[in-house]
């Protein structure tokens, strides 16, 4: 597949490396991001790069001896008997700057604890005259090792990445769609490079989840118990809690009774996943995020999303291979999955952006109890609400993932929603119909995939 964007990170790497002095350079984010892709197209022939893996120290020093070798010829011939010496060895043979990358950092550290201190010890002696770049996929150890103030290695970085899923406009770009095809696909693989791969290599969307995700044999079937591998102790209770969410439990109290355990029980893995990255924390505009009440937990990432929407419920079903329970779930609810996806990039289109000439802060859903034309409570709800940067202007959307909708009805319905909020009477109204078809009365409002995915570059 064709290796789009990580523009940024690519550059910050290349520099490092560059300077003056050694490096020490530390990457990490989840798996299948492409962080071993991405230092192997910066790292030269002259470079070494090693995976590690869980077996035992000396053994991985034998192997990491015989890959170093490659370019210090005879360099395995000794037998190192611990990391000190191995590093102070290859700094002796280095004649000229070189980087040596190692990579699944973690499974190194977990053989030998004493590693970040003898790393530690040779970046403050500042006599290395090699680069070191170390990488991982458990965050949290990574994080505990690097960004911890207790840490050994704590401050020693040179540059510190971590990468992101990568987003929707490059979808496009490594898979050759139309705007609405990539915001449908983005909404089952999300940003993950490798899942775009495995799409890549089947005739259709359809086939590819069958394939690899809706099939005991497929390479993503088990995916979300790998990802948890990586960073989280509790596997059955973590897989749990997001099944509950992604089926429908989206209050902390709805959550704890599906669990049958108190809320205060819960607080501690909920925040795990969100600094995960697996679930978000969704509050009304305008509302303090610390606020409990309000706040709804959603899956982040849309591989998840998708999961546990459709795999966990159906799994049996998967196991005995009946194809018809499946097919008959994603023809009833797939389009209704995709319009939530929708929803949240039209949200994060918006956020910080120029939109009709007006930059907006970040964008979010509302909902809540306001009272109409005849002083009577009436529930609303609003997709997407932005306050212009100036605070001039209120931005209201509605998204909508059907056929041709009636564009002046949906901006009449809007501008009578927002008029009923006692908070948008200081604000011009703009209101923002989101489509993913041109409306039929079309009053100038609209916003589809292609201009979505523009805003998003």
């Amino acid at each position: 597949m064709k290796f789009v964007d990580r523009i940024d990170e690519a550059a910050r790497l290349k520099d490092a490396l560059a300077r003056e002095k050694s490096s020490l350079v530390v990457m990490y984010g989840r798996r299948r991001l492409g962080k071993s892709t991405l230092i192997k197209r910066v790292l030269s022939d002259n470079d070494v790069y090693f995976l590690a893996d869980r077996s035992e120290d000396q053994h991985q020093r034998t192997l990491l001896a015989k890959v170093i070798a490659q370019i210090f010829p005879d360099f395995d011939k000794l037998t190192y008997p611990d990391w000190e010496s191995m590093f102070r060895a290859v700094n002796y043979r280095t004649d000229k700057r070189f980087t040596l990358c190692l990579d699944e950092f973690p499974y190194l550290v977990e053989q030998s604890s004493e590693l970040p201190s003898v790393l530690q010890k040779l970046v403050d002696e500042k006599q290395l005259k090699y680069n070191l770049v170390l990488c991982g996929s458990s965050q949290n150890m990574m994080y505990g090792l690097f960004l911890d103030s207790t840490a050994p290695l704590y401050g020693r970085a040179d540059e510190i990445m971590k990468l992101a899923p990568i987003r929707l406009p490059y979808i496009q770009e490594a898979l050759s769609l139309d705007a609405m095809n990539a915001i449908e696909e983005y909404a089952v693989w999300g940003g993950v490079p490798r899942y775009w791969e495995l799409r890549e290599n089947r005739s259709s969307l359809d086939d590819a989840l069958w394939r690899n995700i809706l099939s005991v044999n497929g390479t993503l079937y088990e995916e979300p118990i790998k990802l948890f591998q990586d960073d989280v102790k509790d596997i059955v209770k973590t897989s749990t809690i997001m099944s509950y969410i992604g089926t429908g439990a989206n209050r902390l109290s709805e959550i704890a009774a599906r669990c049958n355990e108190p809320a205060t029980n819960l607080s501690r893995p909920l925040k795990k996943l969100i600094d995960l990255g697996f679930l978000e924390k969704d509050v009304p505009f305008g509302i303090d995020e610390k606020n409990a009440k309000k706040s709804l937990y959603k899956i982040a990432d849309p591989f998840m999303a998708f999961y546990y929407q459709f795999v966990v419920p159906n799994r049996s079903f998967i196991e005995l291979g009946r194809r018809l329970p499946i097919e008959q779930a994603l023809n009833a609810h797939f389009s209704e999955y995709v319009s939530m996806k929708w929803e949240k990039l039209c949200r994060d289109a918006v956020t910080g952006n120029l939109v009709n000439g007006v930059v907006y802060g970040k964008a979010k859903r509302w909902w809540g109890t306001v009272f109409n034309e005849d002083k009577k409570p009436e529930q609303v709800e609003f997709d997407v609400m932005a306050e212009s940067l100036d605070k001039k202007y209120l931005l209201v959307g509605e998204c909508k993932w059907t056929t041709r909708e009636n564009g002046k009805q949906l901006t009449a319905e809007l501008l009578r929603k927002a008029n009923m909020l006692p908070f948008a009477k200081n604000y011009t109204i703009v209101p923002i119909l989101f489509l993913k078809n041109a409306p039929k009365d079309d009053v100038g409002n609209a916003i589809l995939p292609e201009n979505v995915v523009e805003l998003m570059r």
